[in-house]
């Protein structure tokens, strides 16, 4: 029976070589949220009809997105590699209003705070669109789904 979503993710920490606590907090929240509800399918068919649950690994290397894909016991299935020449304005776009939002929370009236996170949701929000476009014929995901992935794949790129 297919049970298309995530049950366990993983990032490749070697990639990641400092974060602040606001980072380090978005990206627990990220994984809480994608584990708790998400969508996702690949949609490349496997012999014995397997369809999820799946074990996901997120890595960043020269340039390319690898999601390696596991069944529930681990056993690898497949792992797609996506160019992220498109995905670099989005996560310095991303990265820089994500500053401004940690500072607004700290030192700016609600009325501020809200300005900058509703931009900060605009360019979440077209970024998961990209990131949809960009899977699409090979995974299946929700915008929520799409949403998280973006937050945990901007981690990957922090650079001290």
């Amino acid at each position: 029976m297919a049970d298309p979503r995530i049950i366990d993710i993983e990032l490749d920490e070697r990639t990641i070589l400092w974060r602040s606590a606001d980072i380090e907090q978005e990206r627990r929240i990220a994984i809480f949220d994608l584990i708790e509800g998400n969508h996702f399918a690949p949609q490349r068919e496997h012999a014995d009809g397997y369809a999820g649950p799946y074990r996901v690994r997120l890595s960043v290397e020269e340039g390319r997105l690898a999601i390696e894909i596991r069944r529930e016991d681990g056993t690898p299935l497949e792992t797609l590699v996506l160019g992220l020449a498109r995905f670099r304005r989005p996560i310095k776009d991303y990265f820089a209003i994500c500053d401004s939002y940690f500072q607004a929370i700290r030192q700016s009236t609600p009325q501020q705070i809200e300005t900058v996170d509703m931009a900060r949701r605009g360019i979440h929000n077209e970024a998961a669109e990209l990131l949809q476009e960009r899977l699409a014929g090979k995974i299946e995901i929700d915008f929520d789904t799409a949403r998280r992935l973006f937050t945990l794949i901007c981690v990957l790129h922090i650079k001290a």
